[in-house]
């Protein structure tokens, strides 16, 4: 058996390491400064941004309370599709062929389809269905109502929007427990819990750390595509009554940019609220190395150069 050499190594001296410089970095910051602030200067001194309309209707009382519808269509539409998008992803990755069928066929259509057809859809629901009757089939009827004299237009909108968004949350939520390692599954199999109780107290809370991040994409992204609920047609929301303004003072632009400035306003605060979701969930999961870790990678090192 070798000999391990036991006598102390000397430190090895330090480096002197020199940086290296990159003064094309700061030949590119200097330009794009000088190409923003020319761009601020012409856009402050053009008329036609309309400045003075924009600073009128920023806080007019119409869109704020369109705003706030913004931020209810994005909220229950979210809850809709993160509920179906579980059971969605749960039914997809189910043992039973039948619930993966259905699944799949319905991440097929929605997905398939642009949402703004669906929102014109859902628009024209009161149309195809104008009588709605509950009971027995080819029986007695216990109820019927009609659907032209009810205002629904929100609660179209919401619909949706969320079943379209389930489709895409069912592949997040999907992606998300797939990332959970076999063993979870099995030991808690062989603590006698079923397939939905091992789902639910296992598997989900671990899956959520993968599930946050696009979660929170898609939140924003639902932001956004509230504008489109037009076609139901709901023009309540913060796009629809910025539009509806312009078209009465004749003056689109200062009221598109209103209607930019509440959702960057929103965004910005869901951007915050999806940071401190993240680093809730990754609590305990860290990609750098702790002291014993460090202390025991050099140790193996220092042993490895002495075979």
């Amino acid at each position: 058996m070798p000999d391990v050499d036991s006598s102390p190594r000397a430190d090895p001296a330090p480096i002197d390491a020199v940086p290296l410089r990159h003064p094309w970095r700061w030949v590119a910051a200097v330009v794009i400064v000088i190409l923003v602030g020319l761009f601020l200067y012409g856009a402050a001194t053009n008329e036609a941004y309309g400045w003075s309309t924009y600073a009128k209707y920023l806080f007019d009382q119409r869109i704020s309370e369109a705003a706030w519808n913004t931020l209810q269509l994005t909220i229950f539409a979210m809850v809709l599709a993160l509920v179906l998008g579980v059971v969605l992803a749960v039914m997809r990755l189910s043992p039973n062929p039948v619930f993966k069928s259905v699944s799949w066929v319905y991440l097929w259509i929605f997905r398939g389809t642009p949402v703004y057809v669906q929102l014109v859809f859902w628009g024209l629901f009161p149309t195809l269905y104008q009588n709605i009757r509950v009971g027995v089939p080819f029986g007695p009827s216990f109820f019927e109502f009609s659907l032209q004299g009810l205002s629904i237009s929100f609660t179209l909108a919401i619909i949706g929007l969320g079943l379209n968004e389930a489709a895409y949350m069912a592949e997040i939520i999907r992606a998300g427990i797939s990332s959970v390692p076999e063993g979870q599954s099995e030991a808690s199999t062989a603590l006698g819990m079923s397939w939905a109780m091992t789902m639910r107290r296992t598997v989900l809370p671990q899956a959520m750390r993968v599930i946050i991040p696009p979660t929170g994409n898609e939140v924003i992204s639902m932001l956004k595509t509230t504008s489109l609920v037009t076609a139901v047609p709901y023009s309540l929301e913060l796009y629809g009554r910025a539009r509806d303004i312009a078209g009465v003072i004749f003056q689109p632009i200062p009221l598109l940019m209103v209607a930019a400035t509440w959702y960057l306003a929103i965004t910005s605060v869901l951007m915050v609220g999806q940071y401190y979701l993240e680093r809730y969930f990754s609590r305990g999961a860290s990609r750098k190395l702790t002291t014993k870790q460090l202390e025991a990678l050099a140790q193996a090192q220092r042993f490895g150069e002495h075979p």
